[in-house]
């Protein structure tokens, strides 16, 4: 004799409000994972249309006019990127915080506050991100 057992829908959008601290932690990380995957992709193919030009006229490396001086001096230039940059920071500091914090766990230690822990991990990334922007922004003006 089976039983059925009734799930709900799962199309129910307002699941999320029931979500602990650790599916939240568990889906910023995911996230931050994928977003660093999709940088580390575009990172390359950024820097593949530059990198051919190292091979050019040593007259013109010295000039600092290659396509890859070039195309780093226009990518830095733009407000755009370097507020990108300091999301990217952000992404990347959460997402070894609470690599670290999942490390810790995994080894028993702070079992018991693993949502004091993810909530440390959040305010300490804000704060290094916050701490940060004006290094990243000064340049662009």
């Amino acid at each position: 004799m089976s039983q059925s057992y009734n799930r709900g829908l799962i199309e129910d959008f307002g699941r999320w409000r029931e979500f602990s601290a650790g599916m939240w932690a568990w889906i910023f990380h995911k996230f931050t994972g994928w977003v660093l995957v999709g940088y580390l992709f575009t990172h390359i193919a950024v820097l593949s249309t530059a990198i051919p030009a190292a091979s050019q006229d040593p007259a013109t490396l010295a000039a600092g006019e290659d396509i890859y001086t070039t195309t780093i001096v226009t990518l830095e230039s733009l407000l755009l990127v370097r507020i990108l940059e300091v999301g990217l920071l952000a992404v990347a500091v959460f997402h070894i915080l609470n690599g670290l914090r999942l490390l810790l766990v995994d080894l028993g230690i702070g079992l018991d506050s693993q949502d004091k822990s993810f909530y440390a991990s959040l305010v300490l990334t804000g704060a290094i991100t916050v701490a940060s922007v004006p290094t990243f922004i000064a340049g662009a003006f």
